[in-house]
This record gives structure tokens, sequence and C-alpha cells, in this order.
């Protein structure tokens, strides 16, 4: 969708080199006991928990107002004018994939830009798999669903780690060479009413090999509130989710273990789930 072959060339290189070169500087970015951005380890919530075997480098990128001072502003050149290029073009292809899905959904696309556009937000997380001697003893990213509308991922080299739950089975995704994985989040499955489904995944890890990949994560705009479109509630297909603001969707989001899909299980109408509190 308007990406040229020589935007794929930089943006596949360049950060892959801030992913191996700059991780040994990664302490002055390092997540603080009350920020979820930076680096470090993607929901990790307690001290007794079991964490994923790879190190994140998390931040909000957009709106530019939302970014952390300390982190895309203060990242090195020519690593922040590549990640800035990277989350501007990512932001326009979002609005595009969600073009396409309103049109699939037989919706006027004014009601998606309505949610998304001007203060929609994004965020950027490089994931860093190291190898691992026992691979089949830890995990890359443990089973969830992304709680966002979209996630645009962009894999690196040919290394498998990326799984999707099938027909009850872990199917591998394959990285093609100048291609995205858009996955569905949960969002947009609320916003769909449950005509979208969000996809289930994980990430394993390899014995010889590390991996690299970064996901942008879409979601509506902080002042929007969530929850399934009016025009796809009907006698027929009644609301199966429940509404809320989009802050009190994200305060409670970063609470929370990830564990498959039990946040979208809590959001639904009629489901026996645990308290917010």
């Amino acid at each position: 969708m308007g990406l040229t072959r020589n935007w794929w060339r930089n943006s596949r290189q360049k950060p892959k080199i801030f992913s191996t070169c700059q991780w040994k500087k990664r302490k002055r970015y390092w997540q603080t006991s009350t920020e979820v951005e930076g680096f470090g380890q993607a929901f990790a919530v307690s001290e007794e928990q079991k964490l994923d075997w790879a190190d994140i480098f998390y931040l909000t990128t957009q709106p530019k107002h939302l970014r952390k001072p300390n982190l895309l502003p203060m990242l090195p050149l020519p690593y922040r004018d590549t990640l800035e290029s990277y989350s501007l073009e990512l932001q326009n292809l979002a609005m595009n994939i969600l073009d396409c899905m309103s049109k699939a959904l037989n919706i006027d696309n004014g009601i998606m830009k309505a949610v998304f556009e001007n203060e929609g937000t994004q965020s950027l997380r490089m994931n860093y798999y190291p190898q691992c001697p026992q691979p089949d003893k830890v995990i890359g990213l443990t089973p969830h669903s992304d709680s966002v509308a979209v996630t645009i991922l962009l894999q690196f080299d040919e290394t498998e780690g990326l799984q999707i739950m099938k027909d009850k089975k872990w199917v591998p995704v394959k990285s093609l060479p100048d291609a995205f994985v858009v996955n569905i989040g949960d969002i947009m499955e609320i916003l769909s009413n449950g005509m979208y489904k969000s996809i289930l995944h994980r990430a394993v890890v390899d014995e010889t090999k590390a991996r690299i990949s970064v996901a942008a994560f879409h979601n509506p705009a902080l002042d929007k509130e969530i929850g399934p479109i009016p025009d796809l509630v009907t006698p027929g297909t009644p609301a199966r989710f429940r509404s809320t603001s989009m802050i009190d969707y994200m305060k409670q989001l970063f609470t929370r273990v990830l564990d498959g899909k039990s946040y979208l299980d809590y959001m639904r109408i009629n489901e026996n789930a645990t308290s917010w509190n």
C-alpha cells in the first residue's frame, strides 16, 4: 500500500542494527517500577510470575505528545529518524487496513476514521528472543491475543518463532520477504461485535538462532469509548461485548498477566468473569 522497495530495504536493516548494536546501552532506557515503556519485560506485574525468554523495548510513538521524553526523543541518530519514519508509514498503513475492514463489514468508513484518526494511538515493541539451549523448557512470548485493535508485525531473517492457534493446534507463521503480518486484536473483535476474531498466538525460541521482530500496535484515541459499533448490533446480532472508555480499558490491561484471551472474555456480555478490581 504505497511502500517502496527502498523503504523496505531501509526499514529492515536499521531497526535490526538498533536491536543488536544498541542493546548494551539499554539501561539508560530501562523500565521503571511505575512504567511499562522502555527496555525490559512485557506484562511483568509481579516478582513471582514466570518471565518470557525475551527482552523488549516498548514505547509510545503516536501521537507525539504522548511520547516519553526519555525514550524516542533521546534515541541516537540514525535510529531515531528510522523509527520516526517507520512510525508514520505504519500509521498510514493501519488506516488503509481499517478502511478495507470497514468495507468488508459493510459500514461507512467514516465510523472507523472517527475512532482512530487524529488522536489514535500507536506504540512499537521491539522483541529480541535470544537463542536457548533448551527451547522446549521456555516460551518466548506467552500465548495471548493482542489487546489492541490491529497489530502490524515485521519479522527479520527467516528464523521461525511466531505461531498462531488454528484448529486447536499451534501453526508456525513463516517470515516472508517484504511482507508484514497483520494481527486482529481484541478491540477490533469488540468493535466488530465478533465478526472479526482476535488471534491467539505465541512466540517460541530457537536453540541456535536469536530472533528479532517489531510489532506496531494501533488503538483508538484515548478519549473514545470502545464497544460494538451500533451499525453491527441488530435484533439478530445483539451486542456481544460491554462498552467502556479507552482509558479504563488500558488501565486494566497493564495490571493483568498475559493469559490467552482472558481480558477479551471479561469484556463479553453474559460471561462469567472475575472482577476488574
